[in-house]
């Protein structure tokens, strides 16, 4: 049977490292995992309480497209709480999870064949979802000195139809100030361009509170996840926040592509909302371990990172040990026991000279995790 040209996506690296240990798991061997960016914990203990309530009471089916009214408020609260924005709840779209927010942004924003700038290194998926859409995704090779992420002069004369950014980004960490934010989004703007903010990270920060875009523009396109802060990360549940006019438009292509987003994780989400105490227990986990890489890494080789201000996630220079990160991991996996992620899946072109390790998983873990890389290396 015939294949479309939309298809001839490139594998998602991790997943294919995830499934490498999950062999070498299956064989016998303990693996720590310092590949996926997924919280060690689970959902909040009260948001599974709260699902359970329901379901006992109702059958679940399905919600509005846009979402549950009652989850839709509490989002905009959020963003009064985090940020000091006046959100109108009807601006925020409930969605399965920031994957489905990326497919509903992109279908609504672009044409085929537009052009959409993407900072590199970062997440894989936003360029073969653009590619099986029949956009052109248009790296954009950032630079240590603008903290790993877009600056306007990388994308002046690109002819873009839209920018995607994301901070704290994916692979690196990195955030951008309010002052850099605002640079992107005027220069994009100015260019006729739509202005994509990936802000799954949010509430994952260790020096300073992540800007959101809102704070600066009503005219962007907001996605976040209840993956990370709220260690949700199979109930697929999201949203997003669009301009007032875009409100009916992704509407429309929701109720066909999927009607709604899960019902009894949408549940799970809004009492989620409520777990503080819980969610920053795990940001403390998350911070420690953070300390300890950014002191074991360097101790064990790995000395030329990116500066993690938020997410989960070290980004590594290791073109002093290899120019070939995908076997460069493997030979981790193999000997250390260590899953790690090749820079390949982040970077194309660079990608093959750095490696992304994530942290997100309990402390004991990285602990053990460093003192395997120590001595893979020293013996290396």
């Amino acid at each position: 049977m015939r294949n479309s040209r939309r298809s001839a996506v490139d594998p998602f690296i991790v997943m294919d490292v995830m499934e490498s240990a999950r062999r070498a798991e299956a064989a016998g061997r303990r693996i720590i995992h310092m590949e996926v960016g997924q919280p060690g914990t689970g959902a909040p203990r009260r948001a599974v309480d709260a699902l359970a309530r329901r379901m006992a009471d109702e059958p679940l089916g399905y919600t509005v497209s846009l979402g549950l009214p009652e989850l839709r408020a509490r989002i905009a609260q959020l963003y009064r709480d985090w940020y000091g924005v006046d959100l109108d709840p009807a601006r925020v779209v409930v969605t399965s999870g920031s994957s489905a927010g990326f497919l509903l942004a992109f279908t609504a924003l672009f044409d085929t064949g537009d052009r959409v700038g993407i900072g590199a290194p970062g997440y894989p998926s936003y360029r073969q979802i653009l590619r099986a859409l029949d956009l052109q995704p248009v790296d954009l090779p950032t630079r240590a000195e603008n903290r790993y992420q877009p600056a306007p002069e990388d994308f002046a004369d690109r002819d873009l139809a839209g920018l995607l950014v994301a901070s704290p980004a994916n692979p690196t960490g990195t955030m951008l100030d309010r002052a850099a934010m605002t640079a992107l989004i005027e220069a994009t703007q100015a260019a006729g361009a739509a202005f994509i903010s990936d802000e799954i990270y949010h509430g994952l920060e260790y020096e300073a509170k992540a800007v959101t875009a809102l704070e600066i523009t009503d005219e962007a396109y907001v996605i976040n996840s209840f993956s990370k802060y709220f260690s949700m990360t199979g109930w697929r549940v999201g949203w997003m926040v669009v301009p007032e006019h875009h409100v009916r438009v992704i509407e429309r292509i929701a109720q066909n592509m999927f009607i709604c987003a899960p019902h009894a994780s949408q549940i799970a989400a809004l009492a989620a909302m409520e777990c503080t105490p819980e969610l920053q227990a795990n940001l403390d986990v998350y911070r420690r371990n953070r300390a300890l890489m950014l002191d074991g890494l360097p101790k064990a080789g790995f000395d030329r990172i990116a500066p993690p201000d938020g997410a989960f996630y070290i980004y590594a220079d290791v073109s002093e040990h290899t120019q070939d990160s995908l076997a460069f991991a493997g030979e981790i996996l193999d000997r250390a026991g260590v899953a790690v992620t090749p820079g390949l899946d982040f970077d194309p072109v660079r990608g093959a000279s750095t490696l992304r390790f994530s942290y997100a998983r309990a402390t004991a873990d990285i602990e053990e995790g460093l003192e395997r890389l120590a001595d893979f290396m020293g013996r290396r």
